[in-house]
């Protein structure tokens, strides 16, 4: 009779399940649209507009008034926001200022930074649970203390005084690397070593933060009752850490690696500019000193649909791990 109710009951799990992700999706749709909003308003208040920043040396008033006309500046923002927002689900992000679809000026940047914000990703999972897990199986010990002490004043150190050091240390004295990246035909880095000094700028700071949450989580899990139990079943301390404690602590960690490619993608700007790296981080400085509303909200849409992608799949996981337990 085990099997029958079991079966019965699947279904009645899985609905539960896709309401909860339909109403974060729903949650995370509205959030971004609160934000592009938020970006229409603060680019109206700055000062001048995408006509006057994109004007040429000797134009009269008279050619940058139909400038403005035709960008449609003479409409009312929350008029241009609509219409802007209306596009999107068409994948139509927008004419810039200069005349050029932004799908386009986007197209090769953002996945160069995808790339590299990827990259930092992979490197921060694998370093931060690596050293959590070394600190959790030596508990109050000097390598504990050591990996606590490290992780904090990593994060602490901003990515772009972290870049500056290796530019020095890796470029400037001993000649290992290149101190900035050079592009090939097709616009991406030329050689795979240009990512090195851009890639560490941002895991550095990144893996301190996740190996603080991965050292607690750990932490938090070992006063479990059968964390404990496996521990005075006399199991090696490896595998009580892997088999154990770990897969409890998989919500917490999950989340603090989605809250990561926030960061991640917010600390390119600045790494990018530091090592001339082609990505939306010169995209966006030179949007912003144009005053280019659809340019700069095309820029945010991209980065904040990746980072909702992430922090939907931490949710899952979190869903997934949580709704498994007895």
């Amino acid at each position: 009779m085990a099997a029958p109710v079991r079966a019965a009951t699947a279904p009645r799990r899985t609905l539960p399940l896709l309401g909860r992700v339909a109403a974060v999706v729903a949650r995370r749709v509205l959030l971004l649209a609160v934000l592009l909003a938020a970006v229409f308003a603060a680019v109206e208040l700055l000062p001048g507009d995408a006509a006057t920043a994109t004007s040429e040396r000797g134009e009269s008033a008279a050619d940058v008034a139909a400038r403005r006309q035709l960008l449609g500046l003479d409409r009312p923002v929350w008029e241009r926001f609509g219409e802007w927002m209306t596009a999107l689900p068409t994948g139509d992000l927008g004419t810039s200022a200069r005349g050029q679809k932004v799908t386009d000026l986007l197209a090769d940047p953002f996945p160069n930074t995808l790339l590299l914000a990827g990259c930092a990703f992979l490197l921060t999972v694998a370093a931060a649970l690596a050293l959590g897990c070394w600190a959790a199986a030596r508990p109050g010990r000097p390598a504990d203390r050591i990996i606590g002490h490290a992780a904090t004043s990593a994060f602490a150190v901003p990515e772009f005084v972290i870049s500056v050091g290796l530019l020095l240390v890796l470029s400037l004295w001993t000649g290992w690397l290149p101190a900035v990246t050079l592009t090939g035909a097709d616009g991406d880095p030329a050689t795979w070593t240009m990512l090195i000094m851009p890639v560490l700028a941002l895991v550095i700071p990144q893996t301190g933060w996740n190996t603080t949450i991965v050292r607690g989580a750990l932490a938090d899990q070992a006063a479990a009752p059968h964390v404990e139990a496996a521990r005075l079943d006399g199991l090696p301390t490896r595998r009580i850490i892997l088999r154990h404690a770990l897969p409890g602590a998989v919500p917490a960690i999950a989340t603090g690696f989605a809250t990561s490619t926030g960061m991640l993608l917010g600390g390119t700007v600045v790494v990018e500019a530091l090592f001339n790296y082609p990505g939306i981080g010169g995209v966006l400085a030179s949007a912003v000193a144009s005053r280019d509303t659809p340019l700069i909200a095309g820029v945010v849409i991209c980065g904040g649909a990746a980072i909702s992608l992430v922090l939907l799949a931490a949710d899952l996981i979190r869903a997934r791990v949580l709704g498994a337990r007895p």
